[in-house]
């Protein structure tokens, strides 16, 4: 017999969410609390068939001006094989709620490529989103299972020229988890996204108080001249390290304080026994010089590594409000997210 019932034991979650090849970073259950501290409401359930746990998966619901809808991102996660059948249970079952919650649209995104589940969505009646340059489709990742030799030699060229210029240079690294130094990053990340007209993540002070208290995640800064000139922050979770955000001071981009965080970072993932790197999105077409990402990507890929596909973000619309987001996130397909 299939139910779905609410979360019951928060470690059997955390358990199972630990377990993935590709770390579900949006269905942990301490980003779903951030999301609950920035205001939004959340829904956390468990799918079983006869007392089996076989799924989890965490639904957000987003209050905006131009309407509300419920968001199930990187999500279901299985807790042993993808299961389609399971799948259209939990999207039909998410469906009933967003219309009992009275969503406009029901978001469904960054969940593994895979032919059937896509077929499962368009046959419920969602559609390609223009919510896709802030979720990319195309992910650009590193296996760790390679020393560090390995791993500069895997890189372009140019790369492992400008890691080893940063090492041999003036240049100072900076590696804290005091959230009192995002001050220090802010303001880089702010002028960031005003100079390149991209869509500033919320929360990020929210989520590096929860998430750093636990170390999983850090703050890379770069100083040059007394100067802060560059900063990311890289979370550690299960088996997976991933680059969350970055900026840097347009006035030094031309020292490669970029290069040295990355380095640094991998270094950092490796000494913690991860597998993978998740540089996160890049472009569909990394040779298209027209997309907005293309000197983004061309950074990600030249470390090294291999791209993972997910299936494009897709909205099951459920008012005629939704209009009015479909046509502002057309409007936004031009501005992207670091």
């Amino acid at each position: 017999m299939f139910k779905i019932e609410k979360i019951g034991n928060p470690k059997i979650w955390d358990k199972i969410i630990e377990n993935q090849i590709d770390f579900p970073f949006f269905q942990n259950l301490n980003w779903l609390k951030l999301q609950e501290k920035l205001g939004n409401k959340v829904f956390k359930f468990e799918a079983f068939e006869n007392k089996k746990l076989l799924a989890l998966f965490g639904l957000v619901e987003i209050n905006a001006k131009r309407g509300k809808y419920l968001y199930l991102r990187q999500g279901p996660v299985f807790n042993n094989n993808l299961d389609s059948k399971i799948f259209k249970e939990i999207i039909n079952f998410s469906k009933n709620l967003a219309r009992k919650e009275k969503a406009d649209f029901l978001r469904v995104g960054r969940f593994p490529e895979n032919a059937e589940d896509l077929k499962i969505l368009k046959t419920s009646g969602f559609i390609k989103s223009n919510y896709q340059n802030a979720e990319a489709q195309v992910c650009w990742v590193l296996d760790l299972n390679k020393n560090e030799d390995e791993l500069l030699k895997n890189m372009r060229k140019s790369h492992r020229y400008l890691i080893k210029k940063s090492l041999n240079s003036s240049l100072k690294l900076i590696k804290t988890k005091k959230v009192k130094d995002l001050d220090l990053f802010l303001p880089l990340y702010k002028n960031l996204s005003l100079r390149k007209h991209f869509i500033a993540h919320k929360g990020i002070k929210e989520e590096f108080e929860i998430f750093s208290r636990n170390n999983e995640e850090i703050l890379l800064l770069v100083k040059f001249e007394n100067k802060i000139i560059a900063g990311a922050i890289i979370a550690f979770m299960g088996n997976m390290a991933i680059y969350r955000h970055s900026a840097i001071d347009e006035d030094f981009k031309n020292i490669p304080a970029s290069y040295l965080i990355q380095w640094e970072a991998i270094k950092e993932a490796k000494k913690r026994n991860k597998k993978i790197y998740n540089f996160w999105g890049i472009s569909p077409n990394e040779n298209d010089k027209k997309h907005p990402w293309y000197g983004l990507s061309l950074f990600k890929i030249g470390f090294g590594g291999r791209k993972i596909y997910y299936l494009p973000v897709m909205d099951l619309p459920l008012k005629l409000n939704y209009v009015k987001n479909y046509l502002i996130d057309w409007i936004n397909t031009k501005k992207y997210l670091i």
